[in-house]
C-alpha cells in the first residue's frame, strides 16, 4: 500500500468533519440535514459504493461530467501511459502535439462554421473566453443570454446568468448584459435590431429545468444573429459529448454557430478540460497580429493530462457507441416515464432529450393545504419529497433541476443500462405515490430541511 492509499485509509472516516473544518461547513450541514452524508468508498461506471458496501445508482453524474462512466478504465490507462512517457508538456514558449491533436478531433466533429480551438480548464472559463473574444471580434460590448439560463459562476459567466439566487449578492455584475425570454424570437430580434450586440449565448437545452426549445427557435435565433451581425454562441458545456443522443446537441437542429463552449464530459471524469471552438472570423478578429498572438490563454489549460483525457474520451465515445446508446436509452426512459403524467395527479410533465431527462411536479387538482404550506416555506420543496427518499430508500442519487423548481433531473452516465432505468422507474413510481399522499413524517422532514438551510436545493441544483 502506497502513502496515498494509507492516508485515505487512515483519514477517510474524517471526511465530513474535516471538510466542515477546512472547506465548507454549511455544505456539510446541508448534507447531514437531508441525509446525503455518506462516506463514499469507490465508484465504477454508473455506480457508487458507500463505506458500508451499499451500491447506489448515480443519476447525477457529477452534473454531467461522467458521460463515459466513473473511473473509466480505458481513459485511466491513457492517462497512466501519458505519465509514464514523461513528456515535456506546458513549455509555454513553445507548442506540443497533444493540444493540436485534440483540437483536430474536436473540430472534425464540430460544424464547419468553427475552425479554431482555444483550450480552457472549465465550462465557466470557456464561457468567459467566448464573452471576451466575442466582444473583441465584433467591437461591440452588449451580450444577450436567455432567461433561466446557466453559464457558470465566474463574474462574466455569472453576468450572463438569469438566476437571482446566484447573482443577487455579487453585484454589481458586468455592464452590457441582458436576458431575453427563452423561445421568444420577437424579443430576441427586438434586442438585436440595434446592431450593437456582440453575441447571443444560449444552451440548446437549458440545464435548469431541462427546457427544450420549440421547433424553429434555435434556427431562427441563428438567422437573426446573422442578420444583425451578432455572433451566435451555443453553450454545450452540459449538453455536449453524447448527452442528448448526438455528439453535440446542436446537431439536432443543424446549427452552425460562430462560437461553441464545451467542457464537463470531455474530461472523462478525470482531468478538468474545456474548450472554446470559434469561427475563423472570430479568430482573425482577435489574434490578428504577432503582438496579439497571446491575447487570451490559460496556464494549465492545454496540459498533457487534460489533452489525453479529452482524446481518450472521444475515442471511448466512438468505440463504445455511447452516443447512439444515449439516444436509444433516452427514448426508452421517456417511454417508461411519460405515463406518469396520466397516472399521477402531481406529475405535470416528463421531458428530455437523450439521457438529459426531467420530471416536473405540480399542485394536485382541487388544491392541497400541505402543498401550499410547503411552497410558502420554500418554492419547489415538494421535489425534495422525491429526491431524498429516492436516495435514502432506493439508493438512487438524483438532483433538483433548479432553485425553486419542482423538477427532478437525471444526467446518468451514458453507460447506464436498461435494467438500471427499469429500477429507477419502479423506485420513482413508488416514491411519487408516497410523496403524493404527503405523509406527516415526510413533510416534517422537508420542513426541517428547509428551515435548517433555507436554500437546501441551491447546491444540489447547481450546474
Amino acid at each position: 500500500m502506497g502513502w496515498l492509499a494509507e492516508l485515505v485509509e487512515e483519514r477517510g472516516a474524517e471526511a465530513l468533519d474535516l471538510h466542515a473544518q477546512t472547506v465548507n461547513p454549511q455544505f456539510v450541514k446541508l448534507l447531514r440535514t437531508i441525509g446525503f452524508d455518506r462516506r463514499w468508498a469507490r465508484a465504477q461506471g454508473q455506480y457508487l459504493w458507500d463505506s458500508d458496501g451499499n451500491r447506489y445508482l448515480d443519476l447525477l453524474g457529477g452534473f454531467g461530467m461522467f458521460n463515459v462512466g466513473r473511473n473509466n478504465p480505458r481513459v485511466r490507462e491513457a492517462l497512466v501511459e501519458a505519465l509514464e512517457l514523461e513528456r515535456p508538456g506546458s513549455t509555454q514558449l513553445g507548442v506540443d502535439v497533444l493540444p493540436a491533436l485534440l483540437a483536430e478531433e474536436l473540430l472534425r466533429r464540430a460544424p464547419a462554421s468553427v475552425g479554431k480551438a482555444l483550450f480552457t480548464s472549465s465550462g465557466a472559463e470557456s464561457v468567459e473566453a467566448a464573452l471576451k473574444l466575442g466582444r473583441a471580434a465584433t467591437g461591440r460590448s452588449r451580450v444577450l443570454s436567455a432567461e433561466h439560463g446557466f453559464h457558470g459562476l465566474t463574474l462574466g459567466a455569472l453576468s450572463a446568468n438569469a438566476t437571482p439566487e446566484f447573482t443577487n449578492r455579487f453585484g454589481p455584475l458586468l455592464p452590457g448584459f441582458e436576458q431575453v425570454p427563452f423561445d421568444d424570437l420577437d424579443a430576441l430580434e427586438g434586442q438585436l435590431a440595434g446592431e450593437d450586440v456582440a453575441l447571443f449565448i444560449v444552451e440548446p437545452v437549458q440545464g435548469k429545468g431541462v427546457n427544450l426549445p420549440a421547433d424553429g427557435y434555435l434556427e431562427g435565433a441563428q438567422a437573426l444573429c446573422r442578420r444583425y451581425g451578432t455572433l451566435f454562441c451555443v453553450d454545450e458545456v452540459q449538453t455536449g459529448f453524447g448527452r442528448t443522443g448526438r455528439l453535440l446537441a446542436l446537431e439536432h437542429w443543424g446549427l452552425e454557430p460562430d462560437l461553441i463552449t464545451v467542457s464537463k464530459a470531455l474530461s472523462g471524469g478525470y482531468v478538468p478540460v474545456g474548450a472554446l471552438l470559434m469561427s475563423e472570423v472570430v479568430y482573425d478578429g482577435v489574434f490578428d497580429s504577432l503582438p496579439n498572438a497571446v491575447s487570451h490563454g490559460s496556464t494549465f489549460a492545454p496540459n498533457d493530462l487534460a489533452m489525453v483525457a479529452g482524446l481518450a474520451t472521444l475515442r471511448e465515445l466512438d468505440e463504445q457507441r455511447l452516443v447512439a446508446e444515449s439516444a436509444r436509452l433516452g427514448e426508452y426512459l421517456l417511454e417508461r416515464t411519460r405515463p406518469l403524467v396520466e397516472s399521477s395527479e402531481v406529475v405535470r410533465d416528463v421531458r428530455g432529450l437523450g439521457l438529459m431527462w426531467a420530471i416536473e411536479f405540480e399542485e394536485p387538482p382541487g388544491g392541497s393545504r400541505t402543498w401550499k404550506l410547503l411552497e410558502r416555506i420554500q418554492p419547489g420543496l415538494f421535489s425534495q419529497l422525491v429526491v431524498v427518499p429516492l436516495f435514502r430508500d432506493h439508493r438512487i442519487l438524483s438532483q433538483v433541476a433548479g432553485h425553486g423548481m419542482n423538477v427532478l433531473k437525471a444526467l446518468p452516465p451514458l453507460v447506464v443500462t436498461g435494467d438500471d432505468l427499469d429500477g429507477f422507474v419502479s423506485a420513482l413510481e413508488e416514491t411519487i405515490d408516497r410523496a403524493e399522499k404527503m405523509p406527516r413524517a415526510l413533510v416534517r422532514f422537508a420542513l426541517t430541511a428547509a428551515r435548517a438551510g433555507r436554500t437546501p436545493k441551491r447546491r444540489l441544483a447547481r450546474a
